[in-house]
């Protein structure tokens, strides 16, 4: 039954030949691109995995001691590897089963000639374990288990059906998502971009194709290979995230802090009101370019509720310190949806009051009004 809607492929020992080496007399004729496309049709042929993760005559490929002591460390026996649903450049991620339950398994391939990209991916791997390792959330992506077996790490994660949120708004047309399915979009994301900041953790790629939908269509945040704790990366410089989202003082490469992410929470606001892609008809180049240097932002589209619209404005400001932290992004979102439920307009948060004082306003009026008519009989 699994095999047929599934393909399950369970990691085994191989019988296959390893790759041929060119011999000394050869080898000057390779260079970096035959080494690559050699290693990414290893990287893309599924019975490869077995070989690389479960080969026991490759010293190089086996995981120390150490490793194998770490409390996250899979149990590839219990794996079962299915599709490839998605690719990056370095990655790819196949649906699974682990221990009975359905999964995603991130793939990355570890390259053995560039020595700079092999390093960054694999402090991002230990990045990504590290704190995914310590966040239990019901809006943050459940991590499972992971391991290393140079040169291919892989994380097992919960398998979140819908796909991105990109994906489904890819789907939509233009500017029809109820406010309701915005706001508990919304909600969703900033309660766990909340979580993750009072964990002292800064996500760094906060964007719609790292949030990811499950079956009952509620959001959960993912992808933390460039994410870092607060306290490490405060004063840090570079370019981490993803233009069209990216904070104008990350672009520039000067000293950021969490409100980076809140930033890009407000360009993914701006998506659930749209549906549409930021920035839509510029490169990304072009875009970290009118952010950074023009202070431009998507256009605001007239449809949009003024509360969200000022919030997203909030959410996007140039300055860092104007922007609101996710605790009153929150709050913000829970009046705005408490107001929908209700049949009231929404209002900007500054001024928003309680139900029962809005009850007690209108009973003051009523009140007033009915002393002041003067009743004829």
């Amino acid at each position: 039954m699994a095999t047929s809607c599934f393909n399950p492929f369970k990691l085994r020992r191989s019988r296959s030949k390893p790759l041929s080496v060119p011999s000394s007399s050869s080898r000057t004729q390779w260079n970096s691109a035959n080494i690559e496309t050699m290693e990414k049709k290893r990287f893309d042929s599924l019975e490869s995995w077995s070989m690389i993760l479960e080969s026991d005559n490759v010293e190089a490929w086996e995981t120390s001691k150490e490793d194998q002591k770490e409390e996250w460390t899979a149990d590839l026996s219990q794996l079962f590897i299915g599709n490839k649903f998605a690719s990056g450049a370095h990655s790819r991620i196949y649906r699974g089963i682990y221990k009975q339950r359905a999964v995603a398994v991130k793939m990355v391939r570890i390259p053995t000639h560039k020595e700079e990209t092999r390093a960054k991916l694999e402090q991002q791997f230990k990045s990504e374990v590290a704190l995914l390792s310590r966040l239990y959330h019901p809006n943050i992506v459940q991590f499972i288990a992971a391991c290393k077996k140079p040169p291919v790490y892989c994380i097992i994660t919960e398998y979140m059906s819908q796909g991105t949120l990109r994906m489904y708004l890819n789907k939509k047309e233009p500017y029809s998502l109820s406010t309701e399915t915005i706001l508990r979009l919304a909600l969703d994301i900033s309660r766990g971009m909340e979580y993750l900041h009072s964990q002292g953790v800064i996500h760094r790629d906060l964007k719609s194709s790292n949030l990811l939908l499950n079956d009952e269509m509620r959001v959960k945040v993912a992808d933390f290979g460039t994410s870092c704790l607060e306290t490490q990366c405060r004063e840090a410089k570079g370019n981490m995230g993803t233009y069209r989202w990216m904070a104008p003082e990350m672009i520039k490469e000067k000293p950021y802090t969490r409100k980076v992410d809140v930033y890009s929470f407000g360009i993914v606001l701006w998506e659930l009101t749209t549906a549409l892609l930021p920035f839509q008809g510029m490169t990304p180049v072009q875009a970290a370019f009118a952010v950074a240097e023009k202070n431009e932002r998507p256009p605001m589209p007239a449809s949009c509720q003024l509360a969200l619209a000022q919030l997203i404005k909030r959410c996007w400001a140039a300055n860092p310190s104007k922007r609101p932290d996710f605790t009153y992004i929150v709050s913000a979102l829970e009046k705005y949806d408490e107001c929908v439920k209700e049949g009231l307009p929404m209002t900007l948060h500054s001024g928003l009051v309680s139900r029962n004082a809005i009850i007690e306003r209108l009973k003051g009026c009523v009140s007033m009004s009915s002393s002041s008519i003067p009743v004829n009989v």
